[in-house]
């Protein structure tokens, strides 16, 4: 049995390969067929219809640790 990957033979790293990959494959299945509730749906259509905040002109802040005696 092969305890380090780097005294490993050909098909340690074969199986290792394989495993990732299938791993990855259910990922990204489980991502693909992930489906949105009627619920969920609803909520995004409520926050497409919010206020609209526009910017105004910029403003500069400026800080002085000077005392300013009138």
């Amino acid at each position: 049995m092969n305890h380090s990957l780097a005294t490993a033979d050909r098909t340690t790293h074969l199986k290792v390969v394989v495993v990732a990959l299938v791993a990855a494959i259910i990922v990204v299945a489980v991502g693909i067929t992930a489906r949105f509730t009627a619920m969920d749906t609803e909520t995004a259509r409520v926050r497409t219809q919010s206020i609209v905040v526009k910017a105004h002109a910029p403003v500069a802040y400026t800080r002085t640790d000077t005392p300013s005696i009138l």
